[in-house]
């Protein structure tokens, strides 16, 4: 068993601080196409072209510009198992072969439609891909931390949910969001075999939260359009919370005034409360939370709070 390494605010070993050699050549060409996604369009702003986004047209804008704020000296995960070491419960319990053809192949994500809806003046439906068209991408390095205890090092590339709900106008009564992923049986075949879950998963967070700038709605990783073991075509991304509160494949975001049930509160609140927050001083009730493996390195580290993402600390005073 690898020792344990214990290092402030999130420095790991020099041997794997990168450059990132071939990952960032790779992006490079595209980084000035990245840049004039968004040109011209206010925050918020929506096509109205009679032109429909596509997934082959909006390859070209992916990774997005790299967020410098977002950017840790660290090394990336592997990209094999950063794609390839998944909970998706809707085809498997088994977070490795979640990843096989046979398993998710049938699973269809374009066409796509999120519906945006519940106490807001301005409700609408919408393709992921006309979202990535209008508002564009920009990618980030976020750390990713599982309550199951290991945790990963993720280039996303997507934008700011944010940007979704200032197009909706939330009304005042609006205290929470809700997301509920797509439920589709005869392509998501672990729904079956799962009876007892209280399906579809639905997942939730405070206003306040859905409004903080690190909460992300990812539509690629890798530099990638989103695999769809990941969560494609949409999935948020809420990096100081444990894993699971980051809800994959997104058919409905819905704003309402009482806080949502979600699937695992519902299955054991005393286990996955509504909050979920990564805090190395409230172990799960079956075991502790202050160690994670970082996959594919064979190294633990030590847990920060927050997953050390301090600036959210205000939000829970």
């Amino acid at each position: 068993m690898a020792n344990v390494i214990i290092r402030p605010d999130w420095h790991l070993p020099e041997k794997l601080v990168t450059p990132e050699g071939d990952y960032r050549n790779r992006r490079q060409f595209i980084k000035e196409l990245s840049l004039t996604a968004g040109a011209g369009m206010a925050a918020g702003a929506f096509s109205t072209s009679a032109a429909p986004a596509t997934a082959v047209g909006n390859r070209k804008l992916y990774p997005g510009k790299r967020n410098a704020k977002y950017n840790p000296r660290v090394k990336l995960t592997a990209e094999a198992w950063g794609t390839g070491y998944n909970n998706f419960y809707e085809f498997t319990t088994d977070k490795e072969l979640v990843r096989h053809p046979q398993i998710i192949g049938k699973f269809v994500t374009d066409p796509w439609q999120v519906e945006v809806t519940g106490l807001c003046k301005k409700p609408f439906k919408i393709d992921p891909q006309q979202l990535i068209a209008d508002i564009g991408l920009e990618e980030r390095v976020y750390r990713f931390r599982c309550v199951e205890r290991w945790s990963m090092i993720v280039p996303w590339s997507g934008f700011t949910l944010r940007k979704i709900i200032e197009k909706a106008v939330p009304k005042r009564t609006a205290k929470y969001v809700k997301f509920v992923t797509a439920m589709i049986p005869k392509q998501m075949p672990g729904i079956a075999r799962l009876p007892a879950y209280p399906w579809p998963y639905t997942e939730g967070l405070t206003m306040a939260e859905a409004l903080h700038d690190l909460t992300f709605v990812a539509t690629g990783i890798y530099g990638k359009p989103l695999p769809k073991q990941n969560g494609a075509p949409i999935r948020l991304v809420v990096p100081w919370k444990y894993g699971y509160k980051s809800i994959k494949s997104i058919v409905k975001i819905e704003f309402t005034a009482k806080q949502p049930k979600t699937l695992w509160e519902t299955l054991s609140p005393e286990e996955y409360p509504f909050e979920s927050n990564v805090d190395p001083g409230v172990p799960h009730p079956r075991w502790p939370q202050n160690i994670e493996r970082l996959i594919g390195t064979g190294i633990q580290i030590r847990t920060q709070k927050y997953n050390g993402y301090a600036q959210v600390a205000p939000l829970y005073k």
